[in-house]
């Protein structure tokens, strides 16, 4: 079994979620008392979300370059970014180490694919439905077409998801809003909505919508203990 990466932190709520959803399929696949073979370096999310609201990106290039190179060291065979947002200074952490990096925007567009699915709505970060790291990647590397919410729901979207799930706070009316949200996706012409956030799988499930959901957490987990566990 390969030994995974964690670079978390951001929020350590979601990274938790991280760590149940590694060992539990671990567990599951191999049975007994077996779980995953991890190694953890958690931020201080409160610098972290400074800089990147300051747009001083290459300074938390450098803060998450710097713990990847430490969990190289200390015996990762790849690493897991365990947050949608960070991913913008993604090609700047895999410059930096010589182990992979488990792109989640990959890992999600792959599963979209599959299911035979086009066009997609992206919930986020106001960075990740904003700027290009995610659009583009999914767009340009695997021909989907993305939708993100208008300007007013994108602002509810990224203050619920800081000032509320980051925090640990599961509010029902922010559950409504952003229900609203996703319905509004599906009638513009998303057949299916990516949760692209890792803290929004705390607030909005499955059985919440009949709107396909994609939940970037979990999808992300399960791509790392596949690849921990291959051969």
């Amino acid at each position: 079994m390969k030994t995974i990466g964690l670079l978390g932190g951001m929020s350590w709520e979601s990274t938790e979620l991280y760590y149940r959803i590694l060992n539990e399929t671990v567990k599951s696949r191999l049975g007994g008392l077996h779980s995953a073979k991890v190694l953890l370096h958690s931020v201080d999310f409160a610098e972290i979300e400074k800089l990147q609201h300051q747009g001083e990106w290459d300074k938390t290039a450098k803060i998450l370059t710097k713990a990847a190179q430490g969990l190289e060291k200390a015996g990762a065979d790849f690493i897991v970014i365990c947050t949608n947002t960070m991913h913008l200074v993604a090609p700047e952490i895999q410059a930096g180490i010589d182990i992979p990096l488990l792109h989640i925007a990959d890992e999600t567009a792959e599963e979209i694919v599959d299911a035979g699915i086009q066009t997609v709505g992206l919930l986020g970060t106001g960075f990740t439905m904003e700027k290009d790291f995610y659009k583009g990647q999914l767009q340009n590397n695997f021909n989907l077409d993305v939708l993100i919410p208008n300007e007013k729901d994108r602002g509810v979207v990224h203050n619920i998801i800081y000032d509320e799930l980051c925090l640990g706070k599961i509010q029902d009316s922010s559950r409504e809003e952003y229900l609203r949200i996703i319905n509004k996706l599906a009638e513009d012409g998303a057949q299916a909505v990516i949760l692209g956030c890792t803290e929004i799988t705390l607030l909005v499930k499955p059985h919440h919508t009949k709107v396909k959901l994609f939940d970037t957490t979990r999808i992300h987990a399960l791509k790392a203990v596949e690849k921990a566990l291959k051969d």
